[in-house]
This record gives structure tokens, sequence and C-alpha cells, in this order.
């Protein structure tokens, strides 16, 4: 299928996964200029098999060790009903919510999926990760490829000593993309900073377990930040939920938090850099607010690999052949169509 989008910014064409020359004929032309075009978001942290439980904890903790093991107490029932849904539906469950909020391209923090090599409809970056120091057995780092790992992901001491512990492991090193950061310390801050390590930073989700979040001293600094939106057991909704979140703290200029989900994220993790030029990868989306003010509802449609995946129903009527192989469905507070189908006939 080729695809005309004229926004109100400029214009962008699409033929098969790729983006392409504006010339020739198009199957579809969307005129948009009440909205803005602009390569789709990447999330540097979720745990797409785990949106669907509800939000899991109850006052403060000391470290995610000890809301771990109070979890699998508190609601062990309701932990028990969400183990049944089946795992494609929970995986797509998490896909759906990123591609609402234009993710086109998602960092699922757990093991590899056979699910994503079938027919997914969101891209999965394909990152080594381990949970954490408290919980993975062995970690091993990558020789040339970032790895993922959840760091001081609390406010006590343990969390606190982290840093040191990666260090004299010999994993504190540029490879390391570090998930949360709550608890490090000034000494641990500085040793984080020298390492060229970069930082997943997922406001909502600190907030939820440990009423603070990252050290606006390591926020703010040379550190590559990214950010994440965790899964709904712990964070507030989405990806557009977090960037709006850090925006409040008013650590990270615009353009800084632009480039936690876009050009620094890709860099950081491997990813091919984000573009609207032709030849880059036909992952786009259109939103009727600056990005940094975005919620869900604004998101008129996100496209990965040259595929229509979410849109508005406005928009959805434009999409000619592709309409009606679409379905509507309530992703988080909206009402979206959603193409499960690729580009079948």
């Amino acid at each position: 299928m080729r695809m005309l989008i004229n926004a109100r910014n400029r214009s962008v064409a699409v033929e098969g996964e790729r983006i392409v020359d504006e010339d020739g004929g198009f199957d579809v032309v969307l005129d948009c200029p009440d909205l803005e075009i602009r390569p789709g978001l990447v999330n540097a942290h979720d745990h797409l098999h785990r949106n669907h439980y509800g939000r899991f904890g109850v006052g403060t903790y000391p470290n995610a060790y000890r809301w771990a093991e109070d979890i699998q107490v508190r609601y062990r029932r309701r932990i028990a009903t969400g183990r049944r849904m089946p795992r494609r539906a929970a995986l797509l469950t998490g896909a759906w919510k990123n591609l609402a909020a234009g993710v086109t391209t998602v960092v699922h923090h757990d093991v590899w999926e056979p699910d994503f090599d079938r027919d997914f409809p969101i891209r999965v970056a394909r990152i080594a990760s381990a949970d954490s120091l408290g919980m993975a057995q062995r970690i091993e780092m990558p020789a040339d490829r970032p790895l993922c790992l959840h760091v001081a992901e609390g406010v006590d001491g343990i969390a606190a000593g982290e840093v040191a512990e990666l260090d004299r492991r010999g994993l504190l090193r540029g490879q390391l993309v570090a998930v949360h950061g709550v608890g490090i310390d000034a000494t641990g801050e500085e040793r984080f900073k020298r390492s060229g390590a970069a930082l997943v930073w997922c406001p909502t989700s600190n907030h939820f377990l440990f009423e603070r979040t990252t050290p606006a001293s390591l926020l703010e600094g040379d550190v590559d930040v990214l950010i994440g939106s965790d899964s709904r057991l712990t964070g507030a909704g989405d990806l557009l939920d977090e960037i709006g979140a850090a925006r409040t703290y008013g650590i990270l200029d615009d353009q800084r938090l632009s480039d936690a989900v876009g050009l620094t994220c890709a860099r950081r993790l491997g990813l091919p850099q984000p573009s609207l030029e032709p030849g880059s990868n036909a992952d786009l989306i259109l939103l009727g607010r600056p990005l940094t003010q975005a919620r869900a509802a604004d998101i008129a449609l996100t496209v990965v690999a040259g595929v229509p995946r979410v849109a508005d129903g406005e928009i959805a009527r434009r999409l000619g052949p592709l309409t009606e192989q679409g379905a509507r469905m309530r992703v988080g507070r909206a009402v979206r169509w959603i193409n499960q189908r690729g580009i079948a006939a």
C-alpha cells in the first residue's frame, strides 16, 4: 500500500515498510492540516505482559524487593486471575497501550517472547536485560550491546548500595541502561556519571512506590536520560503520561524530553535513528498537540512498518480498504480503531 500524509509541518509518503519520495500515485491520501507528523516514540521500559492486572501496592516501600514480596501475598487472588489470561492476549494489552500513545518501538524488560516474531503489531527492541542485582542469579554484560537492568529501585541502603556493587562486578559501564535509579546517593551518583551509563526515568511508577523519584542532580547533568512507562502494575498509564509527569518536575527541557523518547533513546538502545526522511523505517505518528503536552487522546494515527495500527475515528474512516478490517476497542480511557491484521485485504 502506498500512502501520502499531508500534515501541518510536512508531507510524508509511505510505501511498504519504508518512507519514500513523494511522487507517483497513492492508495490513501490523508490531508491533515491541523495535525503534526513526527517519528514514532520509543518506550525504554515496559513489561508488556503485566499491563492488565491494575496497580498493585499500598503505602510506600523501602525498595522494589519488599514491594514484590508484599504483592505476592496481598494480591494473590488478583495475580492468580490475571495469570489466566492467554499469554498473547496479555502481551497485546501492553502493545495496544503503547501504540495508542504513539509508541512504535518498546523495550520489553523480560525474556523474549515467541509472539514478538508472529505478526506482533509493535516493534519490540531486542535488548539484553536482567531483572536486578537482587533478583537475577547471573548477569552478563554483552560485549558491544546495551544491557537493561533495574538499579537502585528504592530509597533505603539496599537500593543505594547497588551502584557500588555494580562497579565491583564490572557491570557499571557505558553499555548499562539503568532503570529507575531512585536510591542513587551522592557517592553513587559520581560513580554513575563517570561510567557513561544511561538512565531510564519512570517518574509515576517511582512516586507510586516510594513517593519520590530519581534525584534531580542526576537527571539534570550529562547523563543520557531515557523515559519509560513501566507497566500498569506501578505506572500511571502510558508513555505520554510519563512525559507529562516528567515535565512537571522542570528538570529536563522539552528538547531533552523529546530526545528521551526519540534520538537519545534510539542511540543508547542501538536502534535506527527516528526519521521522516526517505529510506527510513515507516514508523510515524500524527498528533494534535506538541509532544510534551500530548496525551493518548491527542494521537490521531500510529503507523508501524508502514501499517496503520491505531487511529481515531476520523482518520480511520479515511484509510480506504484498511478501514473495514480494523475494529473499535477501548484502550485506556479512549476508544480507538485498531488494526490487528496488518495489511491483509
